[in-house]
Parts: structure tokens; sequence; C-alpha cells
């Protein structure tokens, strides 16, 4: 039998090579190994450590309608963030940690800590803001509540060894014109220095002043240039007369109505005339002591605030009892006070803690009158260069336009505009149609929030049912795709942070 030829194959380099020159041949041969270095194998690299696969993944493949699967690209939602900052829960598409830090994101991501919370009632917009304060207040941050409507920060700031000083019945009472932590500070002062420390103070006296008597239970009106001229040397005087004490309200309309000869220079009127300039505004400033305020703000106060505690609450939820007016001016001379107290120790250097200040029942506030829209609006623009965080907690965007001029609409909507990162909550698809006009928002991220805003079932209560958009959350920061959180409270969270009690251990 014949023996088979046997055929060598030479490779399609080795024929060429003698066509080529040995530099062409080194070159190509560095080529091959960078590219080696460069890309692996298809199955990976090989040798110890090397994650070689001995089976290459086939991979899944999943069909459906084209209705549904065209959705899939373009991605709907934002990448990831940092876990750093607060835990709000898990992505909703993803299952990753999302986490909020408006503080670590300024100058990164954001170009300031503001944040705009949107959302029906009930849907988890206070345990939010809640878990935000609590985080904080680990972090260093002082958490300040200027004006609690309901009270139910109270149990929060008292577990966390928090002040609260609470203003109403038989609890409390507040002294527009009390000079904070400045009190027992102004006697170490030099002359010029405490000369300085007191024009600020009688400053910030007389725009609380000018507040409360814009709001019904004042003049309901902002005071004109006349009269604020004859505010501003009636608190001096009334100051300058009780020297190592606050003046009061009383101390004001005595120094008013005994129109002392330097008032009356000032302002250029005498006898009858300036009867007439400033008898509407003493008017005002005794329907802040009188009437359902009687026993508010016509005293001492009680309670000072304590600028040196882990966190600090104003609880006025008291004040409910006798209307929304009242409220309205407890809020007005809360806000005045707390954020001129710390303002005030700021400057002294009595306080370097930066704060997170939640603005909640902003709807409330807003509707008040101008005086809350000028205290939210100046806090706003400062929080930037102080590192505070400054949360403004809203159900509508419609409350902006509640305000009576176009002025204070303008200021209202300002606020939202400086706010550069957004949480919107359940929301309907009408409310969705004006956010839209703030904040850009894909036709896939309409459809997730709006779904959270009812439940689509009407079925029997099986007792663990609970309602879709409840702790969900879509974070917006500037005009990047939106990340969907969806969060779950623990047994402490769900019982310091309820504000519902069927809320359960769910975000509420």
């Amino acid at each position: 039998m014949a023996k088979a030829k046997q055929t060598r194959l030479v490779s399609p380099r080795r024929i060429t090579a003698p066509e080529k020159g040995r530099d062409e041949q080194q070159a190509e041969v560095a080529e091959l190994h960078r590219q080696r270095k460069l890309f692996a194998p298809r199955k990976g690299w090989g040798g110890r450590f090397g994650g070689r696969a001995a089976v290459e993944d086939t991979g899944t493949v999943y069909t459906g309608p084209s209705l549904q699967v065209a959705g899939i690209y373009p991605f709907l939602l934002g990448a990831a963030l940092p876990p750093r900052g607060v835990p709000v829960g898990r992505d909703v598409l993803t299952g990753q940690l999302v986490c909020l830090d408006p503080a670590g994101w300024v100058g990164k991501r954001t170009t300031n800590s503001n944040v705009f919370v949107l959302s029906q009632p009930g849907a988890g917009k206070s345990a939010l803001v809640k878990r935000m304060l609590l985080f904080y207040c680990a972090f260093g941050f002082l958490p300040v509540i200027p004006g609690d409507v309901k009270g139910e920060y109270t149990d929060l700031v008292r577990h966390l060894g928090g002040s609260v000083v609470q203003i109403g019945d038989g609890v409390g009472r507040l002294n527009p014109l009390d000079s904070g932590p400045l009190k027992n500070r102004l006697s170490l002062l030099g002359a010029t220095e405490r000369a300085s420390v007191l024009d600020i103070l009688n400053s910030r006296r007389l725009e609380t002043l000018g507040a409360l008597l814009a709001t019904k239970q004042g003049l309901g009106r902002t005071p004109d240039e006349v009269q604020r001229s004859a505010l501003t040397c009636a608190v001096q005087i009334a100051a300058e007369a009780c020297r190592g004490e606050d003046p009061i309200v009383p101390d004001v309309i005595t120094v008013l109505r005994q129109a002392p000869d330097i008032l009356q220079a000032k302002l250029s009127a005498y006898g009858d005339t300036y009867q007439d300039l400033t008898r509407s505004v003493i008017a005002g400033l005794e329907n802040l002591c009188s009437g359902p305020l009687k026993g508010l703000f016509d005293g001492p106060t009680t309670q000072p605030l304590d600028i040196d505690s882990t966190a600090v609450s104003v609880d006025i939820s008291r004040l409910r009892a006798r209307g929304t007016d009242t409220v309205s001016a407890g809020m007005i001379a809360t806000w005045a006070y707390t954020y001129s107290s710390i303002d005030s120790a700021r400057s002294t250097g009595l306080m370097s803690r930066r704060l997170i200040i939640p603005m909640d029942e902003m709807w409330r506030a807003l509707r008040s009158g101008p005086g809350l829209v000028d205290s939210m609006d100046s806090i706003g623009r400062l929080s930037r260069g102080d590192g505070d965080v400054t949360i403004y907690i809203t159900h509508s965007l419609l409350d902006s336009e509640a305000l009576p001029t176009e002025e204070d609409r303008a200021k209202a909507r300002g606020l939202m505009d400086r706010c550069d990162i957004w949480v919107i909550g359940a929301s309907t698809d009408e409310e969705l149609t004006r956010v839209t006009g703030k904040r850009s928002l894909t036709e896939q991220e309409r459809l997730m929030i709006t779904s959270w805003s009812s439940a689509t079932s009407t079925g029997l209560d099986t007792g663990d049912t609970v309602h879709p958009g409840r702790g969900k959350y879509m974070i917006k920061i500037g005009a990047r795709p939106g990340i969907a959180a969806a969060s779950e409270l623990t047994e402490t969270e769900a019982k310091l942070y309820h504000t519902d009690p069927t809320a359960g251990t769910d975000a509420a």
C-alpha cells in the first residue's frame, strides 16, 4: 500500500516573509504583541488570575411586542448617584442605592444646596425631609424648624436631644423684638461694635414688625415709607429706654403715643398732623397685642432659642385653634425671630455650624402675605454662601399664584427657580404640566409619576395594601434625567416621622 504523502502547511506570514525587510517584520510582530495586550481573547486572558472562561456565554434573548420593546431605548432615567449623603431608597428600575446630598453636590453637580419637594398630601414628603434632618444632624448640621405648624417635628427634635420652643395658649410667648443670643453679648462689646450690632438688630426688629403688620391681624398691608420711618425711630427710642433688656411691642406703642420731640422732628409732623400719620400704625400694633393674638407677642419671650443644642424647633401647633390668620402671623414672627437669632450669632462668632432648614407648610406661608415670601427669599439667597441646606415643601405650584400682587408671585416663583434639586412625588398630570415649565420631564417620567398618584384598583383592602405612590420620589438634578427611588422606613423612623397614623412602616 502506497504511503500517503504528507503536506506541510505554511502560514501566509512565512510565505511572504522573504518579501519583507527585517524592520518591517519586527514592526509587525510588535504590533501583534501590542494588540494582544490591549484586547483580551474571546474567552478572556489565560494564566493564573487571568479570568479565562472555559465556556462562552451565549446570552439570553427576550422577545416582546414592538409597543413595549420600543420603550427600552433610549434609556429613560439617569445613571445612579454616588452612595454618599442621605440614603433615600432603592432605584425602582435597577435596585441600586440612591442617595441625596445637596450640601456635598454644590460645585460638582449643582450650583446651590436648595431643594424643592413637591407631592400630593400623604405621599411621603415629610418622611423624606425628616430622614434628611436625621442624617444631616449626624453630619454636624443644625436642624432648624422655624415654625412647626402641626407639631410633627417635636418628637424627632427631642429624640435628637434638641430644644423645642412652644408658642401658644398657656405654653409660651414670643417677643418679635427679642435680640436672641445677643442679649447677654451686647454689654461685652466695645462702643463702636455695639452701636453697629444695635443698628443691625433694630433693622431686623423693624422687618419683623413690618411683616406682622402686613398680615390681616395687623394693618392688612405693608407699612408705607412714613410709617416705617416712625417705627424705626420708635423702636430705637424704646430700645434705649430699657438698656439690658429687650423692648416689647407695647413699649413701641407707648413711644408712638407719647410723640417725643425727636420723633416728631424726624417725621416733620407736629400736633394733629403727627396723629394722622401714626394713627393707623398704632392701631395695627395694638391689634398684635389684642384679639386673637393676645398673649402671643405682647410680652418678653418665655423660652429663648437654644442654638447650642443638637436641633431647634419652634412649635406653633397650638395656634391652629385660633384660625389661619393667627397661624400666618405666628409663622412670620417665629421665622423672623429664629433666623435673625442664628444670623446674629454667626455675625458675632457665637455660632459656626451649618443649618438644614425645612420650609414646611410652604403653601400656608405663601398665602399669608409678603412677609414670609421675603423671609424665604432672603434665606434661599444666603444658603449657598453659608453652606446651609434649605428645603421648600409644598403640594402644588399653584400655591405661588395665591399671592395678592405680581411682585410677590414673581418672588415666589424665584424660590423655585433657585432650587437646583427637585424631588417630585405622586402628582397629577395637570400638576406635572405646570412642573414642565420649570423642569423638563420626559414622557416616561411623567407616566411614572402619575402612576403613583392614584391606586389602579378599587378592590377589597387586605390589610397590607399600600398606596402606590407612598415613599416614591423622582429626583431631578438640573436638566439631567430623573432618578426614581422607593423608600422604606425602619420601625423607629415610622414612629418618629409619622404624620398619618395609618402609614405603618412605609414612608409617610
